[in-house]
């Protein structure tokens, strides 16, 4: 890329990863043009780096532009920009994803995460929750990216406390719309300050011009958008603000058909807003939640559907809202700059990584060789578990059949503390490999946005004692 083109880049690394950096180096370094040099530093796994630790025994060539550190070596870098006369940057945690490093670091995507989708998240039956579970509700889903928290009550009844639940969380600084097609609910809801109505048909439209809140319109048969007409054309002519919700029809029950609808209100209401309930697909489909809602929020994108409806009911679908949040930034990003959405973010590779690893067979034998403690050092490819270390290279994809296996031979290298860790490391090996994930040794496997970073790293500093 022209941001690193012509630069001398010098990278920090530690003793393990050492082969394979250089191999990555010596091919990226003539794509994208850039010159390097290598900071081996005197530890075996670069998970244990720290910027001070960093700082306090790096040396930096002269003429150096970037320095690079490994993407787990957490904290301010400025310690380490006191030392060395340049920028530094933290790079990927598995140097696997060093292209994407590269493909990213350009003018192309310097603008991105700006999007113009507006998610609405819906606490479905408020009126059974209890004051602290709605707070709560409230702000995990705003905290998760919503820019509206919808108030669901409950069919069949009339909710007194509705006023009450609208004003907590405009006190809270929240905006909030009220879903509700019963007349006394959206009266006082819009009292309290609700600015939304959901929803709003030929039943109800008359109300809607004394309630002054910006509403959204539903046919009165899905099935049949000339009735959407009538109530668009009484709101429209009274100055009532409105949305357009054709209904997202479940599959099965009309999926492919309502998506049609969507464009044909595109192309019959060319500059009205329109609002996609996509709750419809995500609860009530039998897969996670992350690859429907990106679609989804790709077609609206495209057609020019600036809000959505979502909600975390069903257990698969917990995380939509924080899902949507990030998918519109890459539907918004993809479309405006006419890129396909790919390698441009990782976030949503919830099962999947962006690869998986390859090993070449003599890389665990100069491994083994190289050794000179009795650490394990675990690996994962196609072949199974690798456990390396001095003198010992066993690989096998049945976890405990390797494990006795090393223990038949080398068992007095081995005790209770260091069975229990070799046990937890083999657990996340076979699960990356169950799932063609990246396992590196003592990190967290990669969720995207559910990863859970293993920061208690007193387990790993015991068991390598002297070594950092």
């Amino acid at each position: 890329m022209d941001s690193f083109n012509d630069k001398r880049l010098h990278f920090v690394t530690g003793r393990l990863a050492e082969h394979a950096l250089r191999e990555a180096l010596e091919r990226l370094s003539s794509v994208v043009g850039f010159t390097y040099s290598l900071d081996v530093l005197k530890i075996t796994v670069a998970a244990l780096m720290t910027p001070k630790w960093v700082a306090d025994r790096i040396s930096v060539p002269n003429g150096t532009d970037y320095v690079v550190v490994p993407g787990y070596c957490e904290g301010n870098l400025d310690v380490i920009e006191r030392k060395s006369p340049c920028q530094v940057l933290r790079g990927p945690r598995d140097l696997r994803r060093l292209d994407i490093f590269f493909n990213q670091a350009g003018d192309t995507v310097d603008d991105y995460g700006a999007s113009d989708i507006e998610i609405i998240a819906e606490i479905n039956h408020a009126p059974r929750l209890t004051q602290a579970e709605f707070i709560s509700l409230a702000k995990n889903y705003a905290e998760s990216g919503a820019d509206v928290i919808d108030v669901g009550c409950n069919p069949g009844e009339t909710w007194a406390g509705v006023a009450d639940a609208v004003k907590i969380l405009k006190d809270i600084g929240l905006r909030v719309s009220i879903d509700s097609m019963n007349q006394t609910e959206v009266a006082d809801a819009v009292r309290a300050g609700a600015e939304l109505v959901l929803s709003v048909n030929s039943t109800n439209c008359e109300q809607a011009v004394d309630w002054g809140a910006e509403v959204i319109v539903v046919p009165d048969n899905p099935a049949e958008l000339a009735s959407l007409d009538p109530t668009i054309e009484y709101l429209a002519t009274r100055g009532v603000a409105l949305r357009i919700d054709p209904i997202l029809s479940p599959i099965g029950f009309g999926f492919s058909d309502s998506l049609c609808r969507y464009n044909e209100v595109r192309n019959r209401y060319l500059d009205a807003e329109i609002m996609m309930g996509i709750g419809n697909l995500t609860e009530l489909t039998d897969a996670d939640s992350a690859g429907m809602n990106v679609l989804l929020l790709g077609i609206c994108q495209e057609l020019g559907i600036r809000s959505v409806l979502t909600t975390e009911v069903i257990p698969w679908a917990q995380t939509s809202v924080r899902e949507c949040d990030i998918a519109r930034r890459l539907v918004y990003h993809s479309v405006q700059h006419k890129v396909l959405p790919k390698h441009l973010e990782d976030q949503l590779l919830l099962l999947r990584d962006v690869d998986c690893p390859e090993y070449q067979q003599s890389f665990f034998e100069e491994l083994a060789v190289s050794i000179r403690d009795y650490n394990i050092r675990l690996f994962a490819d196609a072949d199974g578990i690798h456990l390396v270390t001095n003198g010992v290279h066993l690989v096998g994809d049945e976890p405990f059949e390797l494990f006795q296996k090393f223990l038949d031979d080398h068992g007095d290298r081995m005790n209770i503390g260091h069975s229990f860790y070799i046990g937890y490391e083999m657990c996340k090996a076979t699960t990356a490999i169950t799932l063609g994930k990246n396992y590196q040794q003592d990190e967290a496997l990669d969720w995207g946005f559910l990863t859970k970073n293993e920061a208690n790293r007193s387990r790993i500093e015991d068991r390598r004692t002297g070594e950092n």
